[in-house]
């Protein structure tokens, strides 16, 4: 994999579970960190254990309901640390129920936050990798945007919006030298996912013993696992994947 401290890496949603292994993931690998999270005093938090650890790591935070936010982190993270190579959309909202169970909020918020802010952020990054030769960009689509399962009904829709929008940029910017792709897990052992068996009145524990045996290989997916392939994909190794959809399911179907 690439060891590179000139690289930088702009993570949203970088506090999150998912977010906090792939920013910990690039970390280890010496590349810069420029972290987007909302949380700011979690991001602060990160961004100490990196610059502490022989790393380097900047807080760049704000909400990715504001436009202006979305449409300026790539320029201010030009501006402080000398581009972005990578672009690593993380940030991500899940909102269960179907359509009669889905208020104008939860279709506002899905949609601003799973659509637009990649979005905007993507289009703002697109010139500056361009300018400087290239780059990389990761998607955090779902399974569930590529096989709609039930009572999900914005939560599909927007990331099967997001799966869409990577498979055409993929091809849009190939010719750019600016490789864009999407990993696309099913359940994943996170603080929001045992939020909401509580939130169904589970008891989180039980709720993911169950949820591992409906798995084929035996446990839903780590955090860290699901960074080791967004990291493979911003790779060199990676260099000839364009537009793709890559699966992290352990071989379970959405159902």
């Amino acid at each position: 994999m690439d060891k590179d401290k000139s690289k930088v890496v702009l993570v949203t949603g970088a506090t999150g579970g998912i977010g906090k292994s792939i920013v910990t993931k690039y970390a280890e690998r010496g590349m810069t960190l420029a972290i987007a999270d909302k949380d700011e005093e979690q991001a602060n938090k990160l961004a100490y254990e990196i610059n502490h650890n022989d790393g380097k790591a900047m807080v760049f935070p704000g909400d990715l309901l504001d436009k202006e936010y979305c449409d300026t982190i790539a320029i201010a993270v030009k501006e402080m640390l000398g581009g972005i190579n990578i672009l690593i959309n993380n940030a991500g909202l899940m909102r269960r129920g179907d359509i009669t169970q889905t208020n104008d909020e939860d279709y506002e918020l899905s949609m601003k936050i799973n659509v637009e802010a990649p979005f905007r952020l993507i289009r703002a990054a697109i010139p500056i990798m361009a300018a400087a030769g290239g780059g990389s960009i990761v998607n955090i689509s779902s399974c569930w945007g590529i096989n709609p399962g039930p009572n999900h009904l914005i939560y599909c829709t927007t990331k099967g919006a997001l799966a869409a929008m990577t498979k055409c940029l993929g091809r849009d910017h190939a010719h750019q030298n600016i490789r864009i792709n999407a990993v696309c897990p099913n359940e994943v052992n996170t603080p929001m996912l045992r939020t909401g068996f509580k939130i169904r009145g589970l008891n989180p524990d039980d709720a993911l013993d169950e949820l591992n045996q409906s798995v084929p290989i035996g446990r839903i997916a780590e955090p860290d696992e699901i960074a080791d392939v967004v990291a493979f994909l911003s790779s060199d190794e990676a260099r000839y994947i364009c537009g793709s959809l890559v699966e992290i399911n352990g071989g379970k179907a959405v159902y």
